[in-house]
């Protein structure tokens, strides 16, 4: 269709399987990815979490291509630990990726579209179910989710659409990459490593990377899209008792889990 389409994050995971499901149906992908190793037209290295440089990175495309069609805010990471015992810079460190990086590619994307384009931004199931020992990642990818629903309503009028999409696991290396503090002390005592220990024993139980990815390009190619999916069946029932049950009773649900 040779669309332009941007993806952060595209050298591994869910990013890297959406760009094949593009490269495939003829359209132009733009990896942006602090992994790349050589640069070329469609492979830019780039930390997102620094606005200059996707400033810079954001206008070389638009010169080359004049436009863009699609853009997928992939990149990102996790941190794992007790929110009093992370260092402050890993706290800070996980919003100027997850969050600024996502806020700093949409407004330089922006530069570039027009009515019809839009914007795919990843978000996560921890953006609405809270998982203590994950509570910065819950809370990085939240906002994420928000600046989604705001940002759609205020493109709506220019008919560029903005969708938040709500992956659970899916095997990919982002578990093994997370940054991980099993730091504790008399107040959590061992419970820091067994929360850890429970996440680490349902790595074979997450969803298949390539089904997974699937469902989400279908998603990005719908004609209209909706501001928030959910993917896996699981997470949807989780989503369902959410409206049903108090934020008290999910809370005490969820903390006995991990």
């Amino acid at each position: 269709m040779n669309r332009v389409v941007v993806i952060t994050g595209a050298s591994s995971g869910i990013g890297e399987q959406l760009k094949q499901f593009y490269q495939k149906n003829g359209d132009i992908v733009i990896n942006l990815s602090i992994d790349v190793k050589e640069e070329d037209n469609y492979n830019f290295k780039l930390d997102v979490s620094k606005n200059e440089d996707v400033a810079n990175v954001f206008d070389k495309v638009g010169k080359l291509y004049k436009k863009i069609d699609v853009l997928i805010n992939c990149a990102g990471y996790g941190v794992f630990g007790a929110v009093e015992l992370l260092a402050d810079e890993k706290c800070k460190q996980i919003f100027d990726v997850n969050f600024f990086g996502t806020l700093w590619c949409c407004k330089n994307a922006l530069k570039y579209m027009e009515r019809g384009a839009r914007i795919i931004n990843i978000s996560s199931i921890c953006a609405l179910f809270a998982i203590p020992f994950r509570t910065m990642y819950s809370a990085s990818k939240a906002a994420v989710s928000m600046l989604s629903f705001g940002l759609g309503m205020e493109l709506k009028e220019f008919g560029i659409s903005v969708t938040a999409i709500c992956p659970g696991d899916i095997k990919t290396n982002f578990s093994k990459n997370r940054d991980i503090t099993l730091q504790t002390n008399n107040k959590y005592g061992e419970r820091i490593q067994k929360s850890c220990d429970i996440i680490a024993s349902k790595e074979n139980k997450r969803m298949d990377k390539v089904k997974a990815s699937k469902k989400i390009y279908d998603i990005c190619n719908k004609k209209h899209l909706k501001p928030m999916y959910i993917i896996g069946s699981k997470y949807k029932v989780f989503n369902f008792a959410r409206r049903v049950l108090s934020q008290k009773q999910l809370n005490s649900y969820i903390n006995n889990k991990y």
